[in-house]
């Protein structure tokens, strides 16, 4: 399947591992844990982010109704536990010593649990959300910019009668919406989203994951757009619990690797699925937008979505736009971690992107993560040899070294990062200002054939964003 560029001012992502680009690095957000009031104890160890999130599992079982969540300290690179002890003194110790930085907190995961219920129940509005933020041990609660008036009223009312110690509420620029793309590009019933991961499904036939929103936009998907079907929804599910399609090759011979494609020939291998965990950082691959990073800031969010009300997702600060949704969230370390389902803002001015888990929707549709000739040899899945040692990987020593791997340093200091000022700014880069703002996000600007910047910059020539012309991007 053909891909749309990477965009500049993104992290690239070369064959086994991530490299920062000079002025494109992307730096994760510092979480001191000795802030919080986590405990420096010396058993506590290094850990490093996936193996943190295989930890936090184990002491959820371990600790039962002590354990109140838990975070990635990037400063110390240790798991940070929230512990609810009481005078049970024994939780403690046996978190420290699994390994764990244990800090003991006031709310449990059930007291939060009933709170996210309450607001479900009295402040179900669209254009709100809920997370929960085991950093500060509290529901974050986010209201976009369409919650005025008696809306707002009636969402800050519900937070405040929580108490003052169980949630905090903050506004978003933005407005939340579902985008429609993520990894390589598919199109349907005149949509345009993106394939999140490749599976196989409980029948042992070959299919991919999407988001549900896509699934039940249209029955049946083409890797091209106006070109003949390949695959077809076999189960889809938005709104409700959860943003998940599974979709079938019609071809039963279809060979589909366990990958992510992350532009300019390079892919990251997907070896299994992983739960989120808060704190850590994260990659994620659009059709519309490229490859891009953050931090995921929370866990089990509702979104309350025009559409209707999603629950169970990730809340991350990964920007997306429209033409991103069912695309690939997933770790350096090749872990599958999510489905993009929606949020708010740009890539340019940033934003709330929430994402569906995918060890989720792996269970709900009884499917496994990757295929039996999933990897299609070694050197096809990695481009050879000289790539995977780097030669060529991300286009030869001068591209690594930043010379033109994204434009040339004009473009990494943001000069020409995204096409030109026309499409840092949003105007035609993904069918124009009004589709970023959710005006257009079904047709609009989206008729159009691109731009002269987007299609003529540098060494991006001839990718533009003509084939989007009519298509509706989500």
């Amino acid at each position: 399947m053909s891909h749309k560029r990477i965009p500049k001012r993104k992290a690239i992502i070369a064959v086994g591992g991530v490299a920062a680009l000079g002025a494109a690095a992307l730096l994760l957000p510092n979480a001191n844990a000795s802030q919080d009031g986590a405990s420096n104890d010396a058993a506590a160890k290094t850990l490093k982010a996936d193996d943190a999130s295989d930890l936090a599992s184990q002491l959820q079982n371990l600790l039962g109704d002590a354990f109140a969540g838990s975070y990635y300290d990037t400063d110390s690179k240790q798991l940070v536990v929230n512990v609810v002890s009481g005078d049970d003194n024994n939780v403690i110790v046996q978190a420290k010593k699994a390994g764990a930085a244990v800090r003991e907190v006031d709310n449990s995961l059930a007291e939060l649990a009933a709170g996210a219920k309450t607001l479900k129940t009295e402040a179900t509005i669209p254009g709100t959300a809920w997370a929960l933020d085991p950093k500060t041990n509290k529901i974050l609660v986010t209201a976009d910019s369409t919650v005025t008036g008696a809306k707002w009223d009636t969402l800050e009312s519900t937070v405040q009668s929580l108490g003052s110690n169980m949630a905090t509420i903050k506004k978003s620029a933005g407005t939340f919406k579902t985008f429609v793309s993520g990894g390589d590009a598919i199109f349907g019933g005149g949509a345009r989203c993106s394939l999140g991961f490749n599976v196989t499904a409980g029948d042992g036939s070959p299919a991919f994951l999407t988001a549900g929103h896509c699934g039940v936009a249209a029955e049946q998907w083409s890797d091209a757009q106006d070109g003949q079907p390949i695959a077809t929804v076999d189960q889809a599910t938005f709104p409700g619990d959860g943003d998940f399609a599974l979709v079938k090759y019609d071809d039963p011979a279809t060979v589909a690797p366990s990958e992510v494609n992350v532009g300019d020939g390079q892919t990251v291998q997907i070896a299994q699925a992983e739960e989120a965990t808060v704190g850590t950082q994260v990659f994620r691959m659009g059709s519309t937008t490229g490859l891009n990073d953050g931090t995921v800031l929370g866990l089990d969010a509702t979104v309350n979505y025009p559409e209707g009300t999603v629950t169970g997702l990730i809340q991350t600060d990964v920007c997306a736009e429209p033409g991103d949704s069912g695309g690939s969230l997933f770790t350096q370390a090749g872990g599958a971690v999510g489905l993009t389902s929606g949020g708010s803002g740009d890539c340019t001015a940033g934003g709330e992107t929430f994402f569906q888990p995918v060890t989720t929707a792996l269970t709900a549709v009884g499917a496994t993560l990757g295929a039996g000739d999933a990897a299609g040899g070694a050197g096809d899945a990695a481009g050879g040899a000289d790539e995977q040692a780097g030669g060529d990987a991300v286009g030869g020593a001068d591209e690594q070294a930043g010379g033109d791997a994204v434009g040339g340093a004009d473009e990494q200091a943001g000069g020409d990062a995204v096409g030109g000022a026309d499409e840092q700014a949003g105007g035609d880069a993904v069918g124009g200002a009004d589709e970023q703002a959710g005006g257009d996000a079904v047709g609009g600007d989206d008729t159009g054939t691109g731009t002269g910047d987007e299609t003529g910059t540098g060494d991006e020539s001839g990718t533009g964003t003509g084939d989007d012309s009519g298509v509706t991007q989500h």
